[in-house]
């Protein structure tokens, strides 16, 4: 048993010999930009897609000889621009389809930055809060037509979330790919 563990721990002695730790601390850099991207997708304030970005970035910069090329890079730039414009339009346009008015959209936006203040709960709630009262406090609605907004705010927050993970795991897929087998 003994002599199993010793040729064990010299077999893996002699392979992390081998690695070059300059390489070892790039991949560790970029595993963790992944993951924190992959991680921010979800949660907001955390530029889920921009780290993702910057994950194939700077590991293209650190290690140019097994960096991404060119191509990837390209596309890798149009994941990020269209996980932010579907970020953006997603709970607009959900909003707008079911009747939000400006003053909802803008109750959203201000509901969002007060539900900052009351984490994690204020995240989903403040947005909802927001859009509710400025669809009846200043845009004179009644209730169900208030609500009826609110709920395609929700509704299209949630798709464009769903479409914001689903744009991350391609980002992640681009860089991985394109590092390990393009």
């Amino acid at each position: 048993m003994i002599e199993w563990l010793t040729s064990m721990w010299e077999a893996v002695s002699q392979a992390f010999q081998g690695i070059p730790f300059e390489v070892m601390g790039v991949w560790t850099l970029t595993v963790c930009l992944l993951l924190a991207g992959l991680i921010g997708s979800v949660l907001p304030l955390v530029p889920g897609p921009l780290l993702l970005f910057m994950a194939g970035i700077i590991h293209t910069l650190l290690l140019p000889e097994a960096g991404m090329s060119w191509q990837g890079i390209v596309l890798l730039s149009v994941w990020l621009v269209v996980a932010y414009v579907v970020d953006f339009a997603a709970g607009a346009m959900g909003a707008r389809w079911f009747g939000a008015s400006r003053w909802g959209i803008a109750g959203v936006f201000v509901g969002g930055i007060v539900g900052l203040f009351f984490a994690p709960l204020g995240f989903i709630l403040g947005p909802l809060a927001g859009g509710l009262l400025f669809e009846l406090l200043f845009a004179k609605k009644r209730m169900a037509p208030a609500v009826k907004s609110t709920w395609g705010t929700l509704l299209g927050t949630g798709v464009g979330l769903i479409a914001r993970l689903a744009i991350s795991f391609a980002m992640v897929a681009t860089v991985l790919m394109d590092i390990l087998w393009w």
